[in-house]
């Protein structure tokens, strides 16, 4: 019996123990297990419903797009109807555009083809002239004959008759006392022989060196406040024995008369030795050689820039330039003693100038000697001594001044002439008037 109250008052602890401790965390785990159903079903009903109007939402939504994208098919047929018409409309501007740009172009390929054929027409027909033409001056009486013609053209531009100019005309301090000079010259050489006036030539030269090497004696010989007498005395003192009497009687004029500038006293030193050389070519009956020569001269350096750069080259002493010119000279030009001494002088003396432009002076100074101007002729062949002769009287009267006639031959004028004194050119050769032609065909 005790055993079984043991066991009934163990149970009943238990059982309360049970109650105390395990119902309640079993009640309250229901009680939420059954609050988290009923949340459940909650959510669930309000899904259903959101579901519901989602449904109800997406219907109104397909509606509205159906109805949006009805409407934007409708817009697109428009705007393609109307971008159809835009673009036909640009197509016939387009159309109409290249037709327009079609006719120009075939207009000016036209245009240009007839320019084309002209062009090539008018070249062969140049051609073919210059062809005939040559063919015809081949014979040399042709060519002669249009030398005639010329000169019955220049003819017919000339006065009747040649009236000598006799105006002066004022001069510098300069020219008076050069002139001065040269008159002494003309009185102290008048009876000197050949020999005497190449001396002579030579002494001016070496003075004329020495004041380019001596500036300052040579600025004392030209000043103008100078006393004369003692200017006189220094040329005594300095060159007395060492020049001519004719060269001291020249050097105590020049140092007795007023000059401008310093050099203009070297410069007429230098002239009056080229006067020498021009009288005594003069005479000995070669004034006429000489002038050719140094003419011809001056016509290898045109055609020699690397001569006349050498020559005029004043860093090169001068011995070696004047060595140079004497090996041209014997190479071909066969220059006489005279017009080999001239160029000599003119190379030796050189200064602030070039060598071909010296040349050209020194030619022009012969010529002017005699009273004449320089004409240069150019031809396609020599010209007769009637066709020479008949030149010179024509540019004579055209001038108002006798003329010396420099010829220059080149075939490839073809005939004709071609006359520059000066600045002035006449031009009456064949080969001007070919590429006169050529320039005036149509471009």
């Amino acid at each position: 019996m005790s055993t079984f109250i043991g066991q009934l008052i163990g149970f009943a602890v238990i059982i309360a123990i049970i109650w105390r401790y395990v119902v309640p965390p079993l009640k309250n785990m229901m009680a939420n297990q059954k609050e988290a159903v009923r949340t459940q079903l909650d959510d669930s009903a309000k899904a259903g419903q959101r579901l519901a109007d989602a449904d109800k939402h997406h219907a109104k939504r397909v509606e509205e797009a159906k109805a949006e994208a009805k409407r934007i098919v409708e817009e697109a047929r428009t705007d393609a109807e109307g971008i159809t018409e835009q673009l036909r409309a640009q197509a016939d501007v387009e159309v109409e555009r290249i037709k327009v740009q079609g006719a120009q172009q075939v207009q000016l390929l036209r245009a240009q083809l007839i320019r084309q054929l002209r062009q090539d027409l008018g070249s062969e027909s140049a051609r073919r002239a210059g062809e005939l033409v040559r063919d015809h001056v081949a014979d040399s009486q042709a060519q002669s004959a249009t030398v005639d013609r010329f000169l019955d053209d220049l003819d017919s531009m000339a006065p009747a008759a040649f009236t000598p100019e006799t105006g002066s005309e004022l001069r510098s301090a300069s020219r008076a006392a050069q002139a001065a000079v040269v008159e002494k010259f003309d009185e102290v050489s008048s009876d000197e022989s050949a020999d005497a006036l190449a001396t002579l030539a030579d002494d001016l030269a070496a003075v004329a060196g020495l004041l380019i090497r001596e500036p300052i004696l040579a600025r004392h010989l030209a000043e103008a406040t100078g006393e004369v007498d003692a200017k006189k005395r220094l040329v005594h003192q300095l060159l007395d024995g060492k020049v001519g009497d004719n060269a001291l009687t020249l050097l105590e004029t020049a140092a007795s008369v007023r000059w401008s500038l310093t050099g203009d006293l070297v410069d007429a030193v230098e002239h009056i030795a080229r006067l020498a050389l021009l009288v005594r070519a003069e005479r000995d009956d070669q004034a006429d050689d000489v002038e050719e020569q140094l003419f011809r001269f001056t016509r290898v350096l045109d055609q020699q820039p690397r001569l006349t750069s050498l020559l005029g080259d004043y860093s090169a002493p001068a011995d070696g330039r004047i060595e140079l010119l004497r090996k041209v000279l014997g190479d071909g030009t066969a220059a006489n003693a005279t017009a080999t001494a001239l160029l000599v002088q003119t190379v030796r003396l050189l200064r602030g100038s070039r060598a071909d432009e010296a040349v050209l002076s020194l030619a022009q100074l012969a010529v002017a000697r005699r009273g004449e101007v320089v004409a240069h002729v150019s031809a396609a062949s020599e010209l007769s001594g009637e066709q020479r002769t008949r030149l010179t009287e024509v540019l004579t009267r055209i001038y108002n001044h006798p003329v010396s006639v420099q010829l220059n031959v080149d075939p490839e004028l073809l005939g004709g002439l071609s006359v520059a004194v000066g600045d002035e050119v006449i031009d009456g050769t064949l080969s001007s008037r070919l590429d006169a032609a050529v320039t005036k065909l149509p471009d």
